[in-house]
Formats: C-alpha cells, structure tokens, sequence
C-alpha cells in the first residue's frame, strides 16, 4: 500500500480517449458502396450500405442529383408496375417468406421533384425485398435530410449465389 501512494496514478477519466466528433451508427456498423449512374443514368447515383448480418440499406448516394442539388420532392410511388406495389410486401419468418425478389436493375420506387425532374431508384443488388420505408410519404425530406439513416429507401437480404 506504502508503494501505490508514491506512484504517479493518472485519474481514469484522463486515461479515456475523447472524440470531436463521435461516428454516427451508420458509420460504425455498415460498409459503403456505389452504384454508379443508376440504370445508365450518368450521375443517378445510389449507395447500397453492407451490415454485418448481411442486411443491406438502399439509399440515395450524395453524388444524386437530388441531394447534391437538394431538390425538393414532390413525391415518392411506391408502385413501380401496373401489379406491383412495393409497399404491399409482406415479409415473414426467418427466410424473409413471402418478400419480392429483386434485379439489380428492379426498381423500388419513382421520385418525382418539385421541377418536375424525375428519378428512378433501382435495388442495385439481387436479393429479397424485405421492407420498404414507408415514412418517406409522410415525410420525402428525410431522402435530403437523414438519407443514411431515416430516410434510407429499403432494406434487402442480398442472394447468396
């Protein structure tokens, strides 16, 4: 005990390694990659954030248009045909039973701005559908404001083959 009283002991808390700025969840735990000029559309832009667990998030990439320029959004229709709405997926169990199977080309939905440019986002990947974020027609802004974290587009379980 006579020896730790003449040791020089730093406080624990000066041992902590502070941040400026701290990662955001997104940045922590997803790997970014591109796909570039979406559907041969120089410039479309998408980003397809790899987890872990093999979930994936579509979301537009900064280079888009539509977040470069921060077009306003008219709005976003999920209905991609004349039979297929992406919002009626119904997903369940552990095999994701039930989801839409999806191209790298399938498209997940149209967006229409304010200048009446309109822009289709594609899967970008192969793979099951498994939600489609549906707090993008309340609120399209979130696509501008939150695009890695609210307002990403969708949520895909990639094919394995």
């Amino acid at each position: 005990m006579a020896e730790a009283e003449h040791m020089n002991i730093a406080p624990i808390e000066d041992s902590i390694e502070e941040f400026s700025v701290f990662q955001s969840v997104t940045e922590r735990y997803y790997t970014r990659r591109f796909c570039v000029d979406g559907g041969g559309k120089k410039g479309e832009d998408h980003c397809v954030l790899f987890h872990s667990n093999r979930i994936c998030l579509i979301t537009l990439a900064l280079s888009h248009p539509i977040l470069k320029e921060k077009k306003e959004i008219r709005k976003i229709d999920f209905q991609v045909s004349h039979n297929i709405d992406r919002l009626k997926n119904k997903v369940s169990g552990k095999g994701k039973h039930g989801a839409q199977f999806l191209q790298p080309d399938s498209p997940l939905c149209y967006i229409e701005c304010v200048d009446s440019s309109k822009y289709t986002v594609q899967s970008c990947i192969k793979g099951k559908l498994v939600e489609m974020n549906d707090a993008l027609i309340e609120n399209p802004k979130l696509l501008i404001e939150k695009p890695d974290a609210e307002g990403y587009i969708a949520i895909l379980l990639p094919s394995i083959n």
